[in-house]
């Protein structure tokens, strides 16, 4: 009975499907354990052999933990909105939702095959009106609610509306985006409704605000940082502007401490812990106000000031100029009208700059303003410049520069040949900046001058200086210590049609919520899926979008009445809104009454091991950690974060191939390919991707490459020996480059097990490795040999007894048991794999058939290779799925060697090995070799001059 994989695996998804193998439901009798994968994004080409990784490592786990008595929750669904499908949409006229559902079909069949545990009675899509009804109903929650700082949580609005009735804004501890709104309980009182609306704005964890965001005019929408390079967008090639708009925006920054302070609770790599660390930004300092010098045109008053966060007070002596962001409100309030033109000139160049073009960038740009600031510590007048290194959302937008410190102020004063003043003692600036923190200050003040009221810092240490300065600008009211994050609020608009609508409706331009008992709000349906002729976000195009607050419905927008009807929000919300709080669902799917029943929060918790890749460290980490602290703060979620343990896979990369043109001997109609060995001999070749499935060994089928296009129908080989031999080189897997690998190709040739194991055997689960079907057989045939210790692949007899296992046999299989649970537990799968291979070789080797140990040999293979081990382990009589075979433990004692096997050699040359005793003394062994006749056949006619016994590796004869 051969290993027939195709009718294995075939039965065994349709027994998993019949049998509800993986449904699961909350258990208090068992420890729980939630594994989950990043939610996947349903593309339209399927799954290549790349995406499974994650899931298969992932799977592997949750197979373990399952064995060890853990009831585990394992679901799985799709993030199902995206600019992808809206732009088929735009192109095609098909809804989103056909292309979308027919996208989750295809994934559907190829995850299917793979043998994942997951439990589909939980699958969740974004798109799912159940689903964003939810986003929706967290997006009014923090609408209506404020971050009290000193309680460190979110409360609802009404607190502080309460507050501002009876005190104001005297003793608020309130996150805003405007800190010096100040105001009475008498003025909050008499703001009329609109006024009082403008003014919480200020307050509210989802707000609207004016935001510079990357605007693409050619699909009609803003963009992420990461949907944009070299100033167009990613899709489509559309050039991109910065754009001031009024955006929807969560206000991540009120969480920064939070975000940094659990990052101390979670068990993720160093690597993507610092990179989160890095973008939170925490630095303390101080914020100082300078002055602005009047302007003989007027343009600003002495009155004016500009406020600058750093970390590095102590420097402000060597202050020489201020630079502005381009976003600034500052450039338009201290611009003179003679440098206008130049300056409005130059803001135009930074429109087509994205953030991570100007900060990569480090080119030299900037115009000056015509204003001066005034130096608070040294009264001196210095010149205001605008620049696209300076950043509006870090800090306030506007940076005091100090070239001897800094190497981005250095390269500009010295482009603007403005003066250099260094601080700290022996610091050489002639041809560099200076960015040590450590050493002795100095020129604060420079010789000859004097600081304000005395104040010096010449003798100090750069610590003693920065604290003595804070503690000064504080005393003299010029400014004030602070603590600042680089983090910023989250844009939470999007100018499209295929996203979560926003259950907003706006009474006579202020925005209010649509009664949460009135939840979902559904996408309604248009007949074009791009901006209208106005300029409108997709969703003006929408016969039906209108609340009617009496009727408490959509209803026709030529219905309107101004009394009661108002329209609805027209933008929807980015791909993160959906994709925030996921995991929660998944514990409680079909709740029509909550985002996630009590019950079930309390029992799963969080998520004990989440894998995902390193691209969403800043993105989706940090909007998912934001939202499950701001649920944990309403009580929904019952732990601060909601991803305990995180591994990031790698990258599966393609192995492309290439044929070589030799462009002196083709014709269009007729090219000559020259094989990879014989390309030196040509003076111009010229090298092309082919598509990998023309390839086997590197050997091109020439005659299905004839027949792969049109162009090639006529090619001429100049080969090696009768054979085509292909290049080939390591790239990233793209449809482009013909270097995509199907996995249903490799589980129709080998099975889903073997693309199982292959992929988990090709390095650690962490590290990136290059996909090469030429080393697929070795996997395969490693499973054909597994199901030969328990069947005669010639006879089909069962080789199964009952006869009780040899020592080598019990040692060889808890060997495995013991390395196999060890390297699980680290994702050291590649290692794992390695020893099954060598244990089922020595098996094969001592011919054992104990049901004993082979039942053992199943139960640890489950979770790599869950057909096979089904299979068997029902053909070995037991009646329950393995997956629920408790894992085995090893018995040091079968372990314990009692033989070594040592290489004996004759003047340092390696012969031959002999098996002893672990106990045998130097004699023993030397008395055994001695009487071996192969000793004898080396030694005849020498005599021995010095015998070197190394216990447990080597005997050596040193003859003459």
């Amino acid at each position: 009975m051969d290993y027939n994989f195709k009718e294995i695996e075939e039965k065994w998804q349709q027994r998993w499907a019949q049998r509800k193998t993986y449904h699961v439901n909350e258990d208090k009798s068992r420890p729980k354990y939630y594994v989950l994968n990043m939610f996947p994004y349903p593309s339209g080409a399927g799954l290549h052999v790349g995406h499974p990784l994650g899931y298969i490592a992932s799977d592997i786990y949750a197979r373990f933990k399952r064995q060890q008595g853990y009831n585990v929750l394992n679901p799985m669904g799709y993030d199902a909105y995206g600019l992808p499908a809206e732009q088929y949409a735009i192109q095609t006229g098909q809804h989103p939702a056909v292309t979308t559902e027919q996208n989750i079909n295809r994934y559907r069949q190829q995850l299917d095959k793979m043998g994942f545990s997951f439990d589909w009675d939980r699958e969740i899509r974004t798109c799912d009106p159940k689903y964003y009804h939810w986003t929706q109903w967290a997006f009014q929650k923090m609408f209506n609610s404020y971050y009290d700082t000193e309680l460190r949580k979110a409360m609802p609005i009404d607190v502080l509306v309460k507050h501002f009735e009876t005190d104001g804004t005297n003793g608020i501890h309130a996150a805003q985006t405007d800190d010096t709104i100040a105001f009475s309980a008498e003025e909050w009182n008499a703001m009329d409704e609109t006024r009082q609306a403008e003014t919480l704005m200020n307050y509210r964890i989802a707000y609207r605000g004016e935001m510079t965001v990357n605007w693409c005019a050619g699909l009609g929408t803003v963009l992420a940082n990461d949907e944009v390079v070299d100033g167009v967008s990613e899709r489509g090639g559309f050039p991109v502007v910065q754009k001031k708009m009024s955006q929807w925006c969560l206000r991540v920054s009120a969480y920064a401490q939070r975000l940094l302070d659990g990052l101390n609770t979670v068990e993720w790599s160093d690597s993507i812990t610092e990179t989160q660390k890095n973008w939170i930004g925490r630095s303390e300092g101080a914020e100082v106000k300078f002055k602005i010098q009047k302007n003989e045109d007027g343009t600003a008053q002495e009155t004016d000031t500009i406020t600058i966060f750093t970390t590095r007070a102590d420097t402000m002596f060597g202050v020489t100029f201020m630079v502005l962001a381009p976003e600034s409100d500052y450039v338009r309030q201290v611009t003179t009208d003679s440098q206008r033109a130049e300056v409005e000139r130059y803001l135009e160049y930074v429109k087509k700059r994205t953030e991570v073009d100007r900060m990569s960038d480090h080119k030299v740009t900037g115009v000056p303003t015509g204003a001066n600031a005034i130096n608070p510590l040294t009264g001196e007048a210095i010149p205001i410049y605008v620049s696209e290194y300076v950043l509006a959302g870090y800090g306030t937008g506007a940076i005091m520069a100090v070239p001897a410190h800094d190497s981005r102020d250095y390269a500009f004063a010295k482009h603007f040949g403005l003066p250099i003043i260094p601080l700290i003692e022996g610091a050489d600036v002639s041809e560099e900046s200076f960015d040590a923190k450590e050493g002795i200050v100095t020129n604060s003040p420079m010789k000859g001058k004097r600081g304000m009221d005395g104040f010096s810092l010449n003798g100090l240490t750069v610590s003693e200086a920065i604290a003595k300065t804070k503690q000064f600008v504080s005393d003299k009211g010029i400014g004030r210590v602070k603590v600042n994050y680089r983090i910023r609020d989250a844009i939470f608009s999007r100018q499209r049609y295929w996203g979560e609508p926003f259950p907003v409706y706006y009474d006579h331009g202020m925005p209010k919520m649509i009664p949460e008992e009135c939840l979902p709000i559904e996408l309604p349906e248009i007949k074009e899926y791009k901006p209208t002729e106005m300029g409108e976000p997709p969703l003006g195009r929408a016969e039906r979008w209108a609340w009617d607050t009496k009727r408490k419905q959509v209803t026709l927008n030529s219905e309107i009445d101004e009394r009661t009807v108002f329209p609805i929000d027209l933008y929807t919300m980015p791909g993160f809104a959906g994709s925030s709080a996921y995991y929660l669902r998944y514990m409680d799917p079909r709740n029509d009454k909550a985002l996630v029943g009590k019950a079930a929060a309390q029992y799963w918790r969080q998520v004990d091991l989440y894998v995902g890749g390193t691209e969403h460290a800043t993105g989706h980490l940090i909007y998912s950690r934001f939202w499950n602290k701001f649920l944990f703060d309403l009580g929904v979620s019952f732990e601060e974060e909601p991803y305990h343990k995180l591994v990031n896979q790698g990258m599966i990369q393609g192995r492309s191939n290439f044929v070589y043109r030799v462009e002196e001997l083709s014709a269009a109609d007729k090219p000559v390919f020259v094989s990879y060995n014989l390309r030196g001999e040509y003076k111009e070749v010229t090298p092309i991707h082919v598509w990998v499935n023309l390839v086997k060994n590197d050997m091109l089928d020439m005659e299905a490459f004839k027949q792969w296009r049109p162009e090639y129908q006529n090619a001429e080989f100049i080969c090696e020996d009768g054979n085509y031999v292909c290049g080939w080189a390591v790239e990233k897997m793209s449809k482009s480059m013909y270097n995509v690998v199907n996995p249903d190709d490799i589980i129709r040739d080998y099975g889903a097990d073997t693309l199982r194991l292959y992929e988990m055997f090709l390095g650690p689960v962490e590290a990136s490795k290059p996909w090469d079907t030429n080393g697929i057989d070795g996997c395969f045939r490693f499973l054909r040999k597994f199901w030969n210790l328990f069947f005669d692949n010639r006879t089909g007899e069962c080789l199964v007894d009952n006869s009780a296992p040899s020592k080598d046999s019990l040692k060889s299989v808890h060997k495995l048991i013991k390395k196999v649970t060890a390297d699980i537990e680290t994702f050291s799968y590649n290692t794992s794999i390695s020893a099954f291979m060598i244990c089922v070789n020595e098996l094969g080797q001592q011919k054992c058939h104990s049901k004993e140990l082979l039942e053992l040999l199943v139960t640890i293979i489950a979770p790599f290779t869950p057909y096979i081990a089904e299979e068997l382990w029902e053909r070995l009589g037991q009646k329950d799925s393995v997956c629920d075979a408790e894992w085995p433990k090893w018995n040091e004692a079968f372990m314990v060697e009692n033989e070594m096997q040592m290489t004996i050699s004759f003047n340092g040359k390696a012969r031959f090995q002999m098996v002893f005793g672990v106990d045998d003394s130097k004699e023993s062994i030397q008395e055994q070799v001695m009487k071996d006749e192969r000793t004898q056949k080396y030694i005849a006619g020498k005599n021995i001059v010095k015998t070197i016994i190394v216990p447990k590796k080597i005997i050596n004869f040193v003859l003459k």
